[in-house]
């Protein structure tokens, strides 16, 4: 039925609502407060996993047990046999997802053979484009990463959901405006939110700036009938102060951020509401 299916969804259609913001810099109140650090309170958001995947993205990595192996295993179920089986990929080795982010990110274009190939030099290294073009031409409106590729969206395990995002500097502060054409907002949506945020944290702490707006889009916004009752426990819960983030060493490149250069400070979240991923 209906009822018990987990892929069922509400579908929230906004109306003249503006997008989600939230600034991340010192002095400034939007949805946030000064320095604060945009990680959900009215539940615990899995912040080890937000770090942990961000850091693989930019790996360019598309290998779900090198995540899952460090306790992450939110790509476990896409890259299950059973699922690569289900979607016509019975040659390719389990836990390998196709040209999904991290390929994207880091080698746009290039010809996708699997988890194991080494694509050094190969397609366009967006992410480096991106940190590059802010140093040499700040103004630029062109600042973009797109994970959305028509002509790799058949080998995906998952097209991407968070889509493209956009980077823009004014006054030495760095934001980031990521549209995402479909958010499960029970679960995703949080997640998705610390992650940008926290590429943004990294870009500019790189380019010496301060970290300015992050300003979310959705197109497709859904809520699972199996997360309704998860979130009428959470809508009951009043929001507390945001934390703050710190990174703990300059870091000159992108690839040289470990898990250790951050410090999530004040974090203190409800308790954790279960909710199931729909696969």
């Amino acid at each position: 039925s209906w009822q018990m299916c987990p892929r069922a969804r509400l579908v929230l259609v906004p109306d003249g609502f503006p997008p989600t913001s939230f600034s991340l810099k010192p002095g400034r109140e939007r949805r946030t407060g000064k320095d604060e650090f945009p990680l959900l309170t009215t539940k615990r958001v899995f912040w080890k996993g937000v770090l942990e995947e961000l850091l693989w993205f930019i790996k360019g990595s598309t290998n779900a047990k090198e995540l899952s192996s460090k306790g992450v295993k939110i790509w476990d179920a896409n890259g299950s046999r059973d699922f690569l089986d289900g979607l016509g990929f019975s040659t390719r080795q389990e836990g390998d997802l196709g040209p999904v982010y991290g390929f994207q990110w880091r080698h746009f274009g290039a010809e996708y053979k699997d988890m194991d190939s080494d694509y050094s030099g190969q397609g366009v290294d967006q992410l480096q484009k991106v940190i590059d073009t802010i140093k040499t031409n700040p103004d630029d409106r062109r600042i973009i990463m797109c994970a959305w590729n028509p002509k790799d969206l058949p080998l995906m395990a998952l097209p991407p959901c968070h889509a493209l995002c956009q980077f823009y500097v004014v006054n030495g502060e760095l934001s980031c405006q990521l549209y995402q054409r479909s958010g499960d907002m029970g679960l995703g949506v949080p997640f998705n939110i610390a992650s940008y945020a926290l590429l943004t944290y990294m870009i500019a702490h790189i380019r010496g700036l301060q970290p300015g707006d992050f300003v979310h889009t959705l197109g497709d916004a859904h809520i699972y009938l199996n997360h309704i009752e998860p979130l009428k426990i959470q809508l009951q819960r009043e929001p507390r102060p945001f934390p703050k983030l710190k990174i703990l060493r300059k870091v000159e490149k992108i690839d040289d951020f470990k898990v250790e250069d951050f410090q999530i400070e004040g974090y203190n979240p409800h308790p954790t509401i279960k909710m199931e991923m729909a696969v």
